[in-house]
């Protein structure tokens, strides 16, 4: 017993090492942005410091989900040409390994231990793949209920939410075990996810959206659906936008835990929300240098600017989210949806 709880401590001081080693890296490396292209065959990255593209990641045609390792050592990307995910050296930005998958990928995600990487089956009957990152293999493929286009780590790392927009089921994973620990029929598409967490870091709520323009709420502990809203009516005499994905498409926490920030395609507007009440607190025109298609959008760390992806127009527009003001508008490659911020070298 004794020798067992020797190991046990062992193990969480090597653990807590980890960790700060990986912050340490994280703290040294700077703020990036990963733009995907999906009717490209790259990936631009951008320095939200000077809203320029200060590199680019090639040779992966047909890219749908984008994440970074913790500790910024490397990116990982769903390949829907080759079926893999592709692992790209921060540094370099050359792809180094390309990991088969068990069918067509859409989006990916990463635990925040940096141990594991889920990636989104959305070919039937659909699955979620698990990806060790220490040894760079697929080490198991769960089942779902429905094809996953979205796939996302709850921000405590114990849980990944997989949606299925056909299955209109949302599925919830257990990291530890990488099993369902439970799935809930949503009865509509589930597209883009976010997280609300209690004060104790644990998971509150999941805001997802769907095929209309707005997002709905569901309550993480009885499982169910508690609220739906809808994003305002837009002002007169101002049209809606029919071209791009879904007509509410983007959507994000702020890092402080007290704003829902969430696209409108529809009406090419950006919204913010307050947390928990949800009341509207702030709205930005993304039209006003002529760029349409919100189809996605992240953060900066400090949460002061959201990078929203531009599908139809081909840019991303950078807006200020206390002045909830549009800055700038920053030229990428073909049709950009999934975006990401990073810690990169």
């Amino acid at each position: 017993m004794k020798n067992q709880t020797a190991v046990a401590r062992c193990f969480a001081v090597v653990a807590v090492a980890l960790l700060c080693v990986w912050s340490l890296h994280a703290a040294s490396n700077n703020v990036r942005v990963l733009q995907t292209n999906s009717a490209g065959d790259n990936i631009h990255i951008i320095d939200p410091a000077s809203n320029k593209v200060v590199g680019e990641i090639k040779g992966i045609e047909v890219s749908h989900g984008v994440t970074a390792s913790p500790d910024g050592s490397r990116i990982w990307v769903s390949d829907e040409a080759l079926n893999t995910v592709d692992v790209v050296d921060a540094k370099t930005l050359k792809i180094t390994q390309r990991i088969p998958l068990s069918g067509n990928p859409n989006n990916i995600t990463i635990t925040p231990d940096g141990r594991k990487v889920y990636v989104a089956i959305i070919q039937a009957p659909g699955a979620v793949d698990v990806i060790d990152t220490a040894s760079l293999k697929k080490i198991k493929t769960i089942p779902t209920k429905g094809g996953i286009h979205n796939l996302y780590a709850t921000p405590d790392g114990k849980y990944v939410a997989a949606g299925s927009p056909h299955g209109k089921r949302l599925n919830v994973i257990d990291t530890r075990t990488d099993e369902i620990a439970w799935d809930v029929d949503l009865g509509l598409e589930v597209r883009p996810m976010t997280f609300a967490t209690n004060p104790d870091g644990s998971t509150k709520w999941i805001f997802v959206q769907s095929k209309f323009n707005g997002f709905v709420v569901v309550d993480f502990a009885t499982h169910k659906e508690i609220r739906r809203i809808d994003n305002p009516a837009l002002p007169p005499g101002m049209k809606t936008v029919s071209a791009g994905a879904n007509e509410s498409h983007g959507i994000a926490v702020t890092a402080d835990g007290k704003t829902l920030v969430v696209n409108s395609r529809l009406n090419n507007f950006l919204y913010s929300y307050s947390l928990p009440d949800l009341k509207l607190l702030g709205s930005a025109y993304l039209g006003a240098t002529g760029a349409k298609g919100a189809a996605w959008l992240t953060l900066t760390p400090d949460s002061k600017t959201a990078y929203v992806a531009m599908a139809v127009t081909n840019n991303v527009a950078v807006v200020d989210l206390k002045t909830m003001k549009e800055v700038i508008c920053i030229p990428v490659g073909f049709v950009p949806k999934r975006n990401a911020t990073a810690m990169l070298p």
